[in-house]
């Protein structure tokens, strides 16, 4: 299933991709349904924020995916004032792309309290002004949009310094008191769940975000039937349809793709509720995640591997360039996993499996390249000096000597990796690689503690199962290393 990733940029496959909130899992779970009777489609959800998603329809790696009118005029094409969808679409042509099929309903960014933080005279967007102490808890896309937190700052004169929070978990930190504002979509079903008061944008710096399809300009020609039947979308979903199809995810536990089959048959199909962790956990994509999970880890560690141990061998034959080697791998450790992914994003021009697994690979060096240089350096020097009385060059020491004596550390290192992997591998979900950190991404953005134990779970069994073959492995290399002192 991984394999077949690298091959599906020339399938003949209609590729949907969608934002990591519950909208827009929803939205793509519409769009995918809408186009599967008439050619094969697939959905990578929850590729991260706007400037990912948008990299992953310019470069080819998604063909269609929900956006919103503001948010293409004001983040992505970066106007300081809005302008008209024509004009939206002359701008999106130099990509390949284009804006349209409106849905029908506009779900715009506001900011909420809670509902007895009336009582503070908070009902507008200005009135914040005048309480500096109010802590805000603002998604990360919201602080860093063109449209979000800094202009909204400047138009309203606000002196506060918001707290970076995953959006999925916002609800939650505002009911608890942990924040006193957060920004929210209107549409969110859980406004009402919390009695949130939605303050007035009351100079108008929000614009419009009508929901559309923004998607490459040759999907006609390439999906005419699918095409044609994405148009029929156009005004059918209104605020009402995508508030009750959010909270059938959010509030009632129902799959995104049950909500969205609900939706497109008029509500005659009435989606069944999860039961709790073991319905997540075996939901009929156990498999396929970890078919996806094993193979990252595989291809990462192995090509780490291949690279790591003669980088160690050479740390460990030529001091001068020591220091160098392990500078490097060690800095390549230390740069956040999510911030490595975002920059290998535009560098390789694709989302999905082959940023991922560069990614993991660089992770799984130090570990490998430390432990193949230290095991090496720790072989005896008589032996050493053996090896070469007895004739032996240092080719022959390296592979009869110095290797096979190195070999525990190194295995050691190479354990120390995989198991590693096996828990960084779930971060590449987030740029549509696959894996269980398909789950963790969707728990998260929904804030579904059984989603997230449902791709959590597994990965700490595959990381568990990963040190029990390495430990196996180990013993029977003992073993076998012991067997002819055992014969005499």
């Amino acid at each position: 299933m991984l394999l077949a990733s690298f091959a599906a940029q020339g399938a003949d496959v209609l590729r949907v991709g969608s934002k990591r909130f519950t909208e827009s899992y929803l939205l793509g779970e519409v769009i995918r349904q809408t186009a599967a009777p008439h050619t094969q489609v697939e959905h990578k959800q929850g590729l991260g924020n706007t400037a990912i998603v948008f990299e992953a329809l310019k470069s080819g790696n998604i063909d269609i995916y929900p956006e919103y009118l503001g948010t293409i005029d004001q983040e992505i094409l970066k106007h300081k004032s809005p302008v008209s969808l024509q004009e939206i679409n002359r701008e999106l042509a130099s990509f390949g792309l284009a804006a349209a099929v409106p849905l029908g309903f506009n779900n715009s960014y506001a900011l909420a309290v809670r509902g007895s933080d009336r009582q503070l005279g908070l009902e507008t967007l200005g009135d914040l002004s005048r309480h500096p102490g109010l802590r805000l808890g603002l998604s990360h896309e919201f602080i860093g949009r063109a449209d979000g937190w800094a202009g909204l700052a400047a138009r309203y004169g606000l002196p506060h310094t918001p707290t970076g929070l995953d959006h999925g978990l916002a609800y939650q930190a505002l009911s608890a008191r942990q924040v006193d504002v957060i920004d929210i979509y209107a549409t969110d079903a859980k406004i009402r769940q919390y009695g949130l008061h939605v303050l007035k944008d009351d100079a108008g710096y929000f614009p419009r975000y009508d929901a559309l399809l923004l998607y490459r300009l040759d999907i006609a020609q390439r999906f005419p039937d699918a095409w044609r039947a994405l148009q029929q979308l156009q005004g059918k979903i209104s605020a009402d349809d995508m508030l009750a199809m959010n909270a059938g995810a959010e509030l009632e536990g129902k799959p995104f793709s049950e909500v969205a089959a609900g939706f497109l048959s008029n509500g005659k199909q009435q989606a069944r509720q999860a039961g709790g962790v073991q319905a997540r956990l075996f939901d009929g994509q156990l498999w396929r995640l970890t078919r996806e999970h094993l193979l990252l880890v595989l291809l990462s560690v192995l090509s780490a591997t291949a690279i790591g141990v003669p980088l160690g061998i050479l740390a460990a034959y030529v001091p001068r360039v020591r220091h160098a080697v392990m500078a490097v791998v060690g800095v390549l450790q230390t740069v956040p996993s999510l911030a490595l992914l975002a920059m290998l994003i535009p560098l390789l021009g694709t989302i999905g499996v082959v940023p991922a697994l560069i990614a993991l690979f660089l992770y799984a060096l130090l570990p490998i390249v430390r432990n193949t240089s230290i095991g090496i350096e720790q072989v005896p020097g008589g032996l050493r000096m053996a090896a070469l009385a007895l004739g032996m060059t240092k080719r022959d020491r390296l592979l009869h000597v110095d290797l096979p004596l190195a070999l525990p550390v190194i295995l050691a290192g190479i354990k120390t990796a995989a198991v590693m992997s096996v828990g960084t591998a779930t971060i590449a979900a987030f740029i549509g690689a696959g894996g269980y950190g398909e789950r963790i991404a969707t728990g998260l953005a929904i804030n579904d503690n059984d989603m997230l134990l449902a791709g959590a779970l597994p990965a700490a069994a595959l990381a568990l199962l990963t040190q029990f073959a390495f430990d196996m492995l180990e013993r029977m290399l003992t073993r076998y290393r012991r067997m002819p002192f055992d014969r005499h």
